[in-house]
């Protein structure tokens, strides 16, 4: 699992770390994340999590490489945020929708 921890503003999302991790089954609990994202050291107020890969577990490297090649892309393109599942903090499903001038 990619995960990208952002602020989100009023009329922003702007990404500010990285990583991965291995998932196992189902079964891990929101306030586990918490716990998890509160050691990043960043005022995140979301997260947007992807899939590493379709082909199950991935190697450790390969992870890695996919991460920084999607943020490299979410920097460049933050629409791409909708191609994840994400949540503000306290857990709730958000969905970002352009704001056109």
């Amino acid at each position: 699992m990619l995960f990208i921890l952002v602020e989100i503003g009023d009329t922003t999302v702007v990404p500010l770390r990285t990583a991965y991790l291995h998932v196992m089954g189902d079964e891990i609990r929101w306030s586990e994340m918490l716990d998890l994202f509160n050691t990043s050291g960043v005022d995140w107020s979301g997260a947007v999590f992807y899939r590493a890969g379709r082909e199950g577990l991935v190697r450790d490297d390969e992870a890695n490489a996919r991460m920084k090649a999607l943020a490299r892309k979410l920097f460049e393109d933050r629409s791409l945020i909708r191609d994840g599942e994400f949540f503000n903090r306290d857990g709730l499903r958000l969905a970002l929708t352009e704001i056109r001038h």
